[in-house]
């Protein structure tokens, strides 16, 4: 039997930060990942020179948490246009971010000025946000005074936010949130509205799981893959953790999977949501349908499942080969339901994208039920992490449904237990 001061379970990202932060702070901590290799859900295959993240997964520079774990320059991000075309029933349009595309303000400005009833009831919408825009703290209390918490589609309704403006809205926050009815928590809304306003996400040059590769590299000695927990059990001085391979005594123990894992293990001591899935088609082309890397979305009624599509490798061409392109398909995976079918999601992509998609070649499907749990109104983005004395848990399900909730969660339990130890 081992004996470790930490035991995490898990190498996603909040258990790679909060183990980070204990290991700076001068404990011995092993990081026990069931998996072959660390990131959690955030991971990339590599197939015949594409790089392909598991879900269509992007990292925005601008989070806090994100700046405070990893050197953000050393990804070297290939960042997306600030904006979506967007297939309306009268053709396709742009809405962008006139200064960070100034080549699009045009198009930007016939999409979007002509309509003043739809910016002012949006304006009203956003108002909270726009009193509270600059704030590096207590954000989410200013939301939560301004107005009381509801779900994305009653706000905007009662907001009287209506047309091409809240359909635009609502389908590109779909493919972040992974659902389409409007459940999510308006305040969270908001949040992730600021995000994009104050960063320009984009993909790292060697793909999504360079990110927790980064923040797992000074831990290299630490972690300790192809090891699951399986058991926990509390001793005179700590908990004895039982895994797929060794034993190990330790002092605390973090629980940073995610919450599926987390209450099959734990218990009812941890109850995890419904999940939210999603779907991604990837694609090989050799022309490709645009020379664009901006996000496409479609807010035709009952136009087909796809959430979003884009020409990945015209924002980052270290996703595919030399002479090659390469699409990203998102459509979303209803909780127990069955994804939409390969065809039909090609089809529907290839109408938003412009072309016949007749020959654009499947690479892989990732079908991801468990990608992200829920926001609901009214929102909680902090949960609390100690069980007991010896247990905590960490992950974006303590906080909020992001990288930058699942990076803040690990920080946050980690500097919770260090305070326990010194009681």
């Amino acid at each position: 039997m081992e004996s470790v001061d930490v035991v995490v379970a898990g190498a996603g990202l909040a258990g790679l930060r909060c183990a980070s932060i204990l290991e700076a702070a001068g404990l011995d901590v092993a990081v026990l990942e069931s998996t072959d290799a660390p990131g959690g859900r955030v991971r990339t295959d590599r197939v015949d020179g594409f790089l392909l993240d598991r879900g269509f997964q992007v990292v925005n520079p601008w989070y806090p948490a994100l700046r405070a774990a990893v050197d953000v320059d050393a990804l070297a991000l290939a960042r997306f246009p600030a904006g979506v075309r967007v297939l309306t029933d009268d053709g396709l349009r742009t809405v962008a971010d006139p200064v960070r595309v100034p080549a699009d303000i045009a198009q930007t400005v016939r999409s979007t000025v002509t309509r003043p009833a739809e910016l002012w009831a949006l304006s009203r919408w956003a108002a909270p946000l726009l009193t509270g825009m600059r704030r590096e703290h207590g954000l989410v209390p200013h939301l939560l005074a301004a107005r009381a918490d509801t779900s994305l589609g009653e706000s905007l309704d009662r907001a009287g936010a209506h047309g091409l403006l809240r359909a635009v809205l609502q389908r590109y926050l779909a493919g972040v949130v992974l659902e389409d009815a409007g459940e999510t928590s308006a305040a969270f809304s908001l949040l992730l509205v600021r995000s994009f306003v104050r960063g320009t996400p984009g993909l790292p040059r060697d793909g999504a799981e360079a990110l927790p590769r980064a923040i797992a590299a000074p831990l290299s000695g630490v972690i300790r893959l192809g090891e699951g927990v399986t058991r926990l059990e509390r001793t005179d001085d700590g908990v004895r953790v039982t895994t797929t391979g060794p034993t190990y005594a330790a002092r605390r123990v973090v629980e940073a999977t995610d919450p599926w894992s987390a209450e099959a293990l734990l218990g009812p001591r941890v109850v995890a949501p419904s999940p939210k899935g999603v779907v991604t088609d990837w694609y090989a082309v050799t022309e490709p349908p645009t020379s664009s890397g901006m996000l496409h979305i479609d807010v035709r009624d009952d136009a087909g499942p796809v959430v979003n599509t884009c020409v990945v490798s015209a924002t980052a061409p270290s996703y595919a080969p030399p002479g090659r392109h390469l699409v990203q398909v998102t459509s979303l995976l209803p909780a127990g339901g069955r994804p939409a079918p390969e065809p039909d999601t090609r089809r529907h992509a290839a109408a938003i994208l412009g072309c016949s998609g007749q020959d654009w070649e499947l690479i892989r499907r990732h079908e991801i039920p468990r990608a992200l749990p829920p926001q609901p109104a009214p929102l909680q983005a902090r949960r609390d992490q100690r069980l007991d004395e010896t247990t905590w848990v960490c992950g974006d399900h303590r906080d909020t449904a992001s990288a930058q909730g699942a990076l803040v969660s690990g920080a946050r339990a980690a500097h919770s237990l260090i305070r326990s130890l010194a009681e």
